[in-house]
């Protein structure tokens, strides 16, 4: 006779699909207490039993510590990208900043290099300063001749014989001082010429303002200039040249004369 043995709920926790043990008895009824025991052999058996499902999750625990353990590291190392990829956008900016700061620099180089330091217009400053030295210079000689030739002509008035002597030598006089009037106009043609200079002068000194305005202005700059070294020797380290109003370290008119007074 087969008897079916009853599934208990560990079994079916342990193993949901454990086979029913089926025990073949004869028809004498088995004792109670060997039911039992048989039972709890078979349960033994199935809590010692290596449950399937151990290793996989032992392994899935490993592999879960596995996985934490990169998603860790990853984020660290794009931690450390994302601090290098704003270090070289600040970079960027300032290369940025300096690649302007060039190309604003080379328009004005390129400005004063046409309009100021070619050929022509250096040449016309410098035939425009040469034109005042020598105007100047013609005026000065004018006005000594016309200067002398009066104080010749005014030593002969105080002698002169006759009253036409005397007329003749006036008229001199007077032509001597037109002449004089005349030379004095090399003020005018002077003052527009040295104009002119000047304003080619200030066209550079505006540019070459610009471009230190460009990298930071004058203090900026001063800290990069050399020192200034007068390296003159002899009569050329006290040749400054005429004294302009407020200059110190020229000698005034005043203390020359009490050198010698």
């Amino acid at each position: 006779m087969a008897v079916q043995r009853k599934r208990f709920r560990v079994e079916e926790i342990l193993n949901g699909g454990t086979p029913v043990i089926t025990a073949v008895v004869d028809d004498a009824p088995m004792p109670v207490h060997r039911e039992i025991m048989a039972e709890l052999r078979a349960i033994r058996q199935q809590m010692g039993a290596p449950s399937l499902d151990g290793p996989d999750e032992a392994a899935g625990a490993a592999n879960d510590g596995t996985t934490s353990r990169e998603v860790a590291e990853a984020q660290m190392l794009l931690q450390t990208y994302r601090a290098q990829i704003e270090q070289c956008e600040k970079l960027k900016t300032e290369l940025d900043l300096i690649y302007d700061a060039i190309s604003r620099t080379k328009q004005e180089i390129a400005v004063l290099h046409g309009k100021s330091f070619s050929g022509d217009e250096m040449a016309k400053v410098t035939d425009e300063l040469g034109a005042v030295v020598g105007g100047t210079e013609q005026a000065t000689q004018h006005i000594l001749e016309a200067a002398e030739a009066i104080d010749q002509s005014a030593s002969a008035l105080s002698k002169a014989a006759s009253p036409e002597q005397a007329r003749l030598l006036s008229e001199e006089i007077q032509e001597r001082v037109i002449s004089i009037f005349e030379a004095c106009n090399f003020q005018d043609l002077t003052g527009q010429r040295i104009a002119k200079v000047m304003s080619t002068m200030k066209f550079i000194e505006h540019h070459i303002n610009v471009m230190m305005d460009i990298w930071g202005g004058v203090d900026a700059i001063r800290a990069h200039a050399p020192p200034i070294v007068d390296d003159r020797v002899g009569d050329a380290k006290l040749l400054n040249g005429p004294k302009l109003e407020g200059d110190e370290g020229h000698a005034s008119q005043d203390d020359i004369d009490a050198l010698f007074g």
